[in-house]
């Protein structure tokens, strides 16, 4: 007995490891119509809720909100991590789940945990999946419940009988000094699993980790066996269920988790393989209609569900790469991340090029065809998206394709394709090809790459981008998760903040902050540690009972200052005029665009303000201008800003004020935020009751945001506002910079400081120059000009109108120069020839300020070409040097040739 379990547990090793093969599953039933994807959902969720009371609550957006960790949302568990960190916003509606399910939209590409590399080699890799889950937090329950949900779903909702199922437990980690989890064992074995399909096995398959640091804890998986009885076990993980009762700190060691929760995740596409009877998680019905609609409109043979080298051609591996691929890039745009240069839209861009280069190269679709596949229900919010960088990524892969082809004719039998080539493709090159679809290239075609040399132009580059970044600001002290459960435990109730608004604006117009006394609950030192007291110039932490301090959130920076109330003011309003202004640009860039402008992500300090917003195109210097004279009027007319916090609910259907899920995750209030509830409501001009009354449409004609930050109490004193600076983020998303005040007034004063000696250098060329040295120096004073205008800090929109003015200026200069030098070239050529009336040969010297004063109208090349041709010969070279080949036999008739060509050109 021993020996088989011990035999069928190094085979589920060897199951887990590998990727599963899905070959030789049957179906449940062979009567049994297949289960629909949609039903096998539903059934999760209605299970769950019904059955055990579990609260259903949405999939969150693709786009990690708050955790730069995360490039997607990879797991179900990214959205509630504030709650496992004792994090949580206590007045936000997470802070009261106890026990919650949902079926979570994910994106595993990029990052620590990636599939992208696997897409289409086998038959179950995906970068996009839906991770069905359930929750229970704070010891709502824990290993026995969660077990028994489990085993109750699958076995009597979903009908998967039981000698079909497998299950593995955490066997202990002797190194970390953790012992077997023979609680789940004893669980499993209880709910009446045989001992021979109860395994365990050690932390690398069955204890989970958020990351380096943070919670963690054993789990406990449910396997499905392929082969159902029939030879040995063919095992593939179906649900895997963590038990968070550790934290890993940075030291490495782990301490026991104040509160222990429960998390669970079950990927749908492989559980519905499994109901479906499929081989492959893409012969279920949430890939074969997508497959059925590549078919038709590529041509191609129909999908067959080959891999390896049965799959000849590559057909099915593009099938899978196409299908796989299509549907990240409309979740992923649909939830806002565009393909673009850095980070996650740098991943997506990877994605929809290896689809490109997939749909094209093997099964050669029609451009257009990957924009086609997308539902049309939503065509215009995706397709044209994916259509434009597929027209766009197609004429690169075409030279790519010519530059390799190019090099591997000069490389021998047993050369490596260049580092330098290959990176010149990238996405870090020129073509924008990435490094890993120009690898599978070379892989297609059995040459190896140069990766020493890759991994050193890497590091390179890296180095490069490390010393144009931005300094790292230091962190602050931040309390862990034990300090803050120790807090919990005590009943220590959160800092009240709410003495941050307590501000008025004085009769005489200035602002006047209220004081805060506070009590001091607990000192903490830098490593986070809680004392009963601190030394004499000892750094440390304090616990407040309540403050008038704002902390970072919402874009705007925090405050600085001292217990006592001393140098803050002018930090704090500062921010507080760049916030309000910020609220005024989103406004006015709606009522220039359209209502449909949506935000992108904010971020203000005292001395400037940023701000993101979704573009179909780059601004207009007049839709800059226009924007700028909107907020310049909603300034001077000095309107009241109304603040008032509300019930959540009632901001939800109000006209003019943007969505939860739009504004959440990139607005003025809190780019990343889960909002409390109360919600606090800014409204510019209108009081807030007003603005969030439906039927007043208040909220259509001025600002009204959901916002936690200070702002001012009447618009004048932002003074004016002036947008210094744009650019293109990634495609759709454009990056405006702002400046306000005095800085605001400064900009204005150089722009038009600047126009006015644009205006006098247009003046001097329309006067004409009078040689070849004062055009030049009109024409290097244009160049200077340029520089200035490109770096000064000046209305944006002024500043294109200058760019485009003196980049005529400068071309109109430039053909001054030219035809200044020709005329001077052409009277120095006639001076020479008349200085040598004989001889076969010329040698002087000619003085010229350029070499087009030396080569007048023609090029050496054109003239070598015009004598070589004459002797039989023929030349090469450039416009200034030329060298050629030819018979001597009549060397005469070649001067003659040469002379009469020279004078046929002045």
């Amino acid at each position: 007995m021993a020996a088989s379990v011990a035999a069928a547990a190094g085979r589920l090793r060897r199951a887990i490891r590998r990727s599963p093969s899905w070959r030789g599953l049957r179906a449940l039933s062979s009567e049994a119509s297949p289960t629909q994807a949609a039903a096998v959902r539903d059934a999760f969720l209605s299970f769950f809720r019904d059955r055990h009371g579990h609260r259903l609550v949405p999939s969150a957006s693709v786009r990690p909100r708050g955790d730069p960790s995360l490039l997607f949302v990879n797991a179900g568990m990214n959205q509630f991590k504030p709650i496992f960190l004792g994090t949580v916003d206590p007045r936000s509606e997470m802070a009261g789940f106890r026990r919650v399910a949902n079926s979570q939209k994910c994106v595993r590409a990029g990052g620590r945990h990636s599939d992208l590399e696997d897409v289409g080699r086998d038959l179950s890799h995906h970068t996009f999946f839906e991770m069905l889950g359930n929750w229970a937090f704070g010891g709502e329950y824990f290993k026995e419940e969660a077990c028994s949900m489990a085993w109750e779903l699958l076995t009597q909702v979903y009908g998967i009988p039981e000698d079909r199922l497998w299950v593995s437990y955490f066997g202990g980690d002797p190194k970390a000094g953790l012992g077997p989890d023979l609680e789940s064992r004893d669980i499993w074995l209880n709910l009446g699993v045989p001992a021979s399909r109860v395994l365990s096995f050690g932390p690398e398959e069955n204890f989970w980790e958020m990351g380096d640091t943070g919670p963690c804890g054993p789990c406990t998986e449910i396997h499905y066996d392929l082969a159902g009885g029939a030879g040995a076990p063919q095992l593939v993980e179906l649900w895997n269920l963590v038990f968070m009762q550790h934290n890993r700190e940075a030291d490495g060691s782990l301490q026991p988790l104040p509160q222990r929760h429960v998390d669970t995740g079950m990927g749908l596409e492989r559980l519905v393989a499994v109901l479906q009877g499929r081989r492959s998680t893409y012969d279920t019905d949430l890939f074969s209609p997508l497959l059925d609609a590549i078919h038709q409109g590529c041509g191609a043979p129909p999908y067959s569900g080959r891999v390896g080298a049965a799959d000849e051609g590559r057909t099915d591996t593009a099938y899978r790469v196409v299908a796989d691929h299509i549907r990240t890039l409309s979740v992923c745009i649909a939830d806002g991340v565009s393909p673009g240069m850095s980070g996650a839209p740098l991943v997506l861009r990877r994605i929809l090029r290896r689809a490109i280069r997939f749909s094209t190269e093997v099964l050669r679709a029609p451009p257009g065809f990957l924009g086609s596949l997308v539902p049309a229900v939503v065509e215009t919010l995706i397709a044209n998206l994916v259509s434009e960088d597929e027209a766009a990524f197609l004429a690169s892969l075409q030279r790519g394709r010519r530059v390799i082809e190019r090099t591997l004719k000069r490389l021998g039998p047993s050369d490596v394709f260049p580092a330098e080539v290959a990176w010149s493709l990238s996405l870090s090159g020129n073509l924008g090809l990435p490094l890993d679809l120009v690898e599978l290239m070379l892989e297609e075609k059995g040459v190896p790459l140069d990766t020493a040399g890759l991994e050193r132009l890497a590091q390179e580059e890296a180095q490069h981008r490390a010393l144009q970044a931005e300094p790292v600001q230091e962190q602050g002290l931040r309390l862990d998760v034990h300090a803050l459960g120790e807090l919990q435990r005590r009943g220590v109730p959160p800092t009240d903040d709410s003495p941050k608004y307590s501000y008025s604006l004085r009769p005489g117009g200035g602002y006047e902050f209220g004081t805060c006394e506070a009590q001091v609950l607990q000192l903490y030192t830098e490593d986070g540690r809680a004392v009963a007291s601190v030394g004499d110039g000892q750094r440390c932490g304090l616990l407040l009972n309540k403050t008038n301090f704002y902390a970072e959130q919402g874009g705007q920076a925090s405050d600085r200052g001292y217990l006592v109330l001393v140098g803050q003011q002018a930090w704090r309003l500062s921010c507080m005029e760049k916030h309000t202004a910020i609220h005024l640009l989103s406004w006015a860039l709606r009522q220039a665009l359209g209502p449909g402008t949506e935000q992108r992500g904010s971020h203000l300090n005292p001395e400037r303000l940023r701000f993101d917003v979704a573009t179909q195109a780059p601004l207009t210097p007049e839709q800059l201008r226009t924007v700028e004279g909107t907020v310049q009027k909603a300034v001077g007319r000095d309107e009241a800003v109304y603040m008032e916090e509300v019930a959540l609910a009632r901001t939800a259907h109000v006209p003019g004020l943007r969505s939860l899920d739009e504004a959440s995750w990139g607005s003025p209030i809190g780019g990343d935020h889960v909002y409390p509830d109360p919600v606090r409501v800014v409204s510019v001009g209108v009081p807030v009751a007003h603005a969030l009354d439906p039927a007043s449409q208040a909220a259509l004609q001025t600002s009204v945001e959901l916002c936690c930050g200070t702002h001012l109490l009447r618009t004048g004193a932002i003074g004016d506002l002036v947008i210094v600076g744009e650019r293109q983020l990634v495609k759709g998303i454009t990056r405006l910079l702002a400046v306000t005040g005095e800085q605001a007034q400064q900009a204005r004063e150089v722009g038009q400081s600047l126009a006015q000696e644009v205006e006098a250098a247009a003046a001097r060329l329309s006067q004409g120059s009078r040689d070849v040295a004062e055009a030049h120096r009109l024409s290097k004073d244009i160049g200077r000009l340029t520089d200035a205008v490109d770096t000064a800090t000046m209305p944006q929109w002024q500043r294109r109108v200058l760019q485009a003015t003196l980049k005529a200026l400068q071309r109109r200069a430039n053909t001054a120069i030219r035809k200044l030098e020709m005329g001077q070239a052409a009277q120095k050529t006639q001076e020479l020839l008349q200085r040598h009336t004989e001889g076969p040969l010329i040698v002087d010297t000619v003085s010229a300020e350029s070499l087009s004063s030396a080569m007048p109208a023609f090029t050496a090349e054109a003239w070598a070409l015009a004598v070589c041709s004459h002797m039989g010969g023929k030349a090469w070279g450039s416009r200034v040097v030329a060298q050629g080949t030819g018979s001597t036999a009549d060397l005469e008739a070649a001067l003659s040739t040469a002379r009469a060509y020279a004078l046929s050109q002045l």
